[in-house]
């Protein structure tokens, strides 16, 4: 017997055309959903508009696809949107709260980022891709890295995933200073590190590491100025969002020595096009935005992602984002 179908769900930027393994979409059928996936990322607004308007709910993969105001008011159909999280500000919540359309997100894994964070800094710190790629070539020893015990930790924004890695750097036997708008004294202290000023956190940091929520105010939150006081001997990290760092401003960093080095899972835009100057530039280490990427996380997000939808189908929501 053939079943009605009554909602149409797209799961979007399964990149690795994963989703079916961490959840029963395909049991959506009983309840008349008929459901779609997109694992390629869409080039344009205009191409996500015209492949999404005929469906009814969407499972976003964290800011893969971007719903601003424009975007929601060419998708007529949409009553549901899903994203992995509790936030993401590549949606326009008040739009979708005017528009009708519930915004409901998922758990996560307080793990997956962090660690990935501190496997950045140790391949930067021993030179894990350049050594592995000329061993491969059939080199050997190309050049000599640096110890993380004794050197000092900046920390900027020491929220959930921030205060991991004050205890990571404890471990390591690093010191730790921290800083952000709203940080006091007693949160660094009870997470094991020093609150400091902004201007001393990069002047005194062997390591700079960025946690903060990308917004209005913390959009290139490190720049120009940042970078040379972090001076010749420092390494910023950033696997939070692109945009806190001026890029412009990094390149020319990279290029002119200005820092050792970076480590980066996150750019302005994603994909990293090809050809893009981080591509080219000296002294880092990159990753496509992996921080999240693991069977745990994944396990999180796309169960509480089918949870979500079978509460709406219920008619009752969970975990909804207000606007």
């Amino acid at each position: 017997m053939n079943t009605v179908t009554r909602f149409r769900l797209a799961i979007l930027d399964d990149y690795q055309q994963v989703s079916g393994d961490y959840a029963p979409w395909d049991s959506l059928l009983d309840d008349g959903v008929k459901v779609s996936v997109f694992s390629a990322p869409f080039l344009s607004k205009e191409q996500a508009v015209a492949a999404l308007a005929p469906f009814d709910i969407i499972v976003a993969m964290r800011e893969r696809t971007r719903f601003p105001q424009d975007v929601l008011e060419s998708l007529p159909n949409l009553k549901l949107l899903v994203t992995t999280g509790m936030a993401n500000a590549a949606i326009d919540l008040e739009a979708a709260s005017e528009r009708g359309i519930v915004v409901s997100g998922t758990g996560g894994s307080p793990a997956a980022a962090p660690e990935l964070t501190w496997a950045l800094l140790l391949a930067f710190a021993r030179n894990l891709a350049v050594e592995e790629n000329s061993l491969r070539a059939g080199g050997w020893q190309t050049g000599v890295g640096f110890e993380l015990e004794g050197k000092t930790l900046g920390i900027v924004g020491l929220g959930k995933i921030g205060k991991r890695m004050a205890g990571y750097a404890k471990a390591f036997g690093m010191d730790v200073l921290a800083w952000s708008q709203n940080l006091t004294a007693e949160t660094a202290e009870a997470a094991g590190a020093r609150k400091v000023s902004k201007e001393e956190l990069f002047r005194e940091s062997d390591v700079v590491t960025l946690h903060l929520r990308l917004s209005e105010r913390t959009e290139g939150i490190v720049g120009s100025e940042e970078l040379r006081l972090l001076g010749p001997d420092g390494v910023l990290i950033n696997t939070a969002r692109g945009p806190l760092v001026d890029e412009e401003a990094l390149i020319r960093a990279l290029e002119e020595g200005w820092i050792r080095g970076a480590a980066l899972d996150v750019f302005d835009e994603e994909p990293l096009p090809a050809g893009h100057a981080l591509l080219h530039s000296p002294r880092t280490v990159l990753s496509p935005h992996i921080g999240y990427v693991t069977h745990e996380s994944y396990r999180q997000f796309y169960g509480g992602a089918f949870e979500d939808v079978k509460a709406w189908l219920d008619g009752a929501p969970v975990r909804v984002l207000g606007g």
